[in-house]
């Protein structure tokens, strides 16, 4: 009853609040300012073109009716997959710039784009598709159908199964033509503390990927993070927020707790998401199926939460094109860092035996491109003080 009010009733009354604010998009700034004397920021040109980048992002909700899952008798995900379906959608994000550009939008014109089509291909739900959850949970050791998953398990199920396929496929035809990097604090992120990027690392996984061929390639970054206890520690909102400002932005696995979704934008402190828990029937779509109905790989329902409500274990994700564009991140990064008070989401040193940042990206504002409307410069609101921060605010992942 929920989805049918939504859809039939429409925006405003989904719990949907806007204001005037710029709405940021994986990267990409919308400005709703009422310079055509709107009194509604709804009916503003630059919220129409958010839509429209909204609903062109890949949707990958609950199925049912597909091929048992390995030897189980499980043919649907309803109720337990929705940390895999948010995480496929984040992975499509990454293939979607990869292959179609940041301003791709989709069309339903026939016939379709053929690297659209073997994109959707990739998420079937079969093992003969790549990225399925077949394939997920077979390559996941501590995953099983009919269980939930938190965000670090998934990162490093993604990793091993980028890896397997990296192995078995040749290197022109790879499902995920790029690096991964699951980034993680000391101990493989085992005694909690910030993520630590290495960039020796991230060379080091391109190098690998490219077999020896090439010392940079595209590079998907997956940062798993523990932002509190029991809820979502506000002083990070305003760090969280600032990640969408960046171009390289591929959002947030995160969700309510145990309801995982894909976070795609921010206004404010609020976030806009797409949910992988409403159920479909199971679609079949052939690489070279140009004419396929995709409409269900779509959403036209805007949802909102407040970050206030989002459960603190969470995963923000990044693609890279060149190192031009990750030496670019790694100075945002490190802007970041820097005006976090002491408790950053992340860190970047040139190696592991480093022990301060990078210098290379200790750079200013005005080479980091930070907004006017400067989320960098927010303070902590728990009243806490700074000192010890860090430790403590960090949990085990």
């Amino acid at each position: 009853m929920r989805r049918f009010q939504e859809r039939v009733l429409g925006l405003n009354r989904t719990g949907v609040s806007i204001s005037f604010s710029d709405i940021w998009l994986l990267g990409v700034c919308y400005s709703l300012s009422n310079e055509d004397s709107s009194p509604d920021p709804i009916q503003s040109h630059g919220f129409a073109a958010f839509v429209e980048d909204f609903e062109s992002r890949i949707l990958l909700t609950y199925r049912k009716g597909f091929v048992a899952i390995g030897e189980t008798k499980y043919t649907s995900d309803v109720n337990w997959g929705c940390m895999l379906r948010s995480s496929q959608m984040l992975v499509a994000q990454a293939l979607v710039i990869q292959r179609l550009g940041r301003n791709w939008r989709k069309s339903f014109e026939k016939p379709l784009n053929k690297d659209y089509i073997g994109i959707l291909h990739c998420f079937g739900d079969s093992e003969a598709s790549a990225f399925s959850i077949h394939n997920l949970l077979q390559a996941g050791k501590l995953l099983s159908p009919g269980s939930w998953v938190g965000p670090y398990a998934m990162c490093r199920t993604w990793e091993t199964l980028a890896q397997s396929k990296l192995e078995e496929t040749e290197l022109e035809n790879q499902s995920l033509p790029m690096a991964m990097y699951v980034v993680c604090g000391d101990e493989n992120g085992e005694r909690g503390g910030a993520p630590v990027l290495c960039i020796e690392d991230a060379s080091r996984h391109c190098r690998e990927f490219s077999r020896g061929q090439a010392d940079w390639t595209p590079i998907l970054l997956l940062v798993p993070l523990v932002l509190g206890l029991d809820k979502l520690n506000p002083r990070y909102i305003p760090l969280l927020v600032a990640t969408f400002t960046f171009p390289q932005s591929l959002g947030i696995l995160g969700g309510r707790p145990g309801v995982s979704t894909y976070i795609v934008a921010v206004q404010d402190d609020n976030a806009f998401y797409l949910d992988p828990h409403e159920v479909k029937q199971v679609v079949d779509v052939a690489r070279d199926n140009l004419e396929a109905d995709t409409s269900s790989y779509h959403c036209n329902i805007i949802r909102q939460i407040s970050l206030d409500l989002i459960d603190p274990s969470l995963a923000i994700g990044f693609y890279c094109r060149d190192k031009d564009d990750f030496d670019n991140f790694c100075s945002r990064a490190s802007e970041l860092a820097a005006q976090s008070n002491g408790a950053p989401l992340l860190t970047v040193t040139q190696s592991r035996n480093s022990t301060k940042p990078a210098g290379d990206y200790e750079t200013s504002c005005e080479t980091v491109g930070v907004h006017d409307d400067d989320p960098f410069d927010a303070v902590p609101t728990d009243g806490a003080d700074n000192s010890g921060a860090q430790e403590d605010e960090w949990q085990m992942l």
